[in-house]
Order: structure tokens, then sequence, then C-alpha cells
């Protein structure tokens, strides 16, 4: 795939390192020419130093070529205009990171999908993560996330049924036991304490599942 990347923040770093990963072909762009070169050093891409709300900078970047577009700046005025200009050269792909919530519904209307405030999602799964220690990510997949999370002694559906589980934008993959058996989920299966629960939900309903989870596999304290 080809894919331009603008901002290297630490977002836009983390992109970049991951489709390298994936042998990705990358163009990065960003006005700061250190960031870059920093970027440069790390990973086998090419660079554009420039604004991304300039069509010419867009241009030598392979706009016309590009399969995908994301724009992770701290601007949201600054994604939101790279990203119509994406839009406008036909590319297939146009995602950006939204840093004020209310600035969504303009993504929207250029047709843009979007990841908003990764700085709140970022807080909300850390909180998360303190309420129960024994929460663990196991994955990252497109679209959504992989983890695994420990039913508390005295938890509100320890000894009840998955039938009994508010369920909302995830699912239930798989149930460990202590000893170490594995059971494929049914509605009919009986929640202990101590079960291990692989839980999916996607990327963008992860702050929504981990509170409901939490409300529903942790003792109150």
């Amino acid at each position: 795939m080809f894919v331009i990347i603008v901002g290297m923040g630490g977002i836009g770093r983390s992109l970049v390192a991951l489709a390298a990963e994936h042998g990705d072909n990358v163009v990065i762009v960003d006005q700061d020419e250190e960031r870059c070169n920093q970027v440069l050093e790390k990973h086998d891409v090419m660079a554009v130093i420039g604004n991304a709300t300039d069509k010419a900078i867009l241009m030598d970047a392979g706009i016309d070529r590009a399969q995908a577009f994301i724009a992770t700046t701290h601007d949201d005025a600054v994604n939101l205009m790279a990203c119509w200009l994406a839009k406008r050269m036909k590319v297939a792909n146009v995602i950006s990171i939204v840093n004020h919530k209310e600035h969504s519904d303009f993504f929207a209307e250029v047709g843009v999908k979007v990841s908003e405030d990764p700085d709140e999602l970022v807080a909300a799964r850390l909180y998360y993560w303190t309420l129960n220690p024994q929460l663990q990510q196991l994955a990252t997949i497109p679209g959504g996330r992989i983890f695994e999370i420990v039913a508390e002694e005295g938890a509100p559906l320890v000894d009840r049924q998955i039938r009994d589980m508010k369920v909302k934008d995830y699912v239930i993959i798989a149930v460990k036991r202590n000893g170490g058996e594995v059971i494929i989920p049914s509605g009919g299966v009986t929640i202990r304490a101590g079960d291990t629960l692989t839980i999916f939900t996607k990327q963008e309903d992860e702050q929504a599942c981990l509170a409901l989870l939490n409300q529903q596999l942790r003792r109150a304290r």
C-alpha cells in the first residue's frame, strides 16, 4: 500500500513504524525538517518538508498515486484542509485524527474517517487499567483491539451466565478457567471468579466497552 502520513508527532511516528513494519510504501509530510530527519534515520520512507494544505506539497508527496492518506497533526484546521485536498485528488481511503470533538461534523461532511480526541482515548484506557490491574491488551488489529479481563470475586456477574451480561459493542471470544481450561463461550456458560475473558471491541467503542466491563466484572470498592 502507498500511504501518505501527515504530521510527525507521536501518533504520526507510530503510524510510520507500523506501516513500514508491514512493508507499505510510506511518504511523510511535515513542516519540521528535524522531525522528518529523525524519522528518516529509523525508517526507509520518503519525506516531503512543507505544509500539507499546499496542493503542490501533496503533489510532491505523490498524492495522485496514494491509496491512503492519514492526517495526524494537532491542528484540526490543517488536518481538515489536507484531507479535503486528498479527497479532491481521489484518494480512496482518507483518515484523520480529530483533536476537538466539536469539529467531527466538519470531517464527516468531507467524507473523512476520523479517530476522535486521541489524548482522551489514551487517558480513558489508562484510567480503566488502573481500575482493573488484571486488564491486559493482547493485540491491536485493523478496526479494533483484543484484550483480557479477569472476573473478580464478588463482582456483579460472577456466578451468573454470560447471557446476563450487558453487552454493547464487544464480543467475548473465549473464557479461560483458573485451571487452564478454555471455553468457547455461549449464553449458558457461568462466569466464575478468576475466569479470564478474552474480548474484542471496535477501536471507537473501546472506552464505553471498558467502562461496562469494569462495572460488571469488578467487585465494588
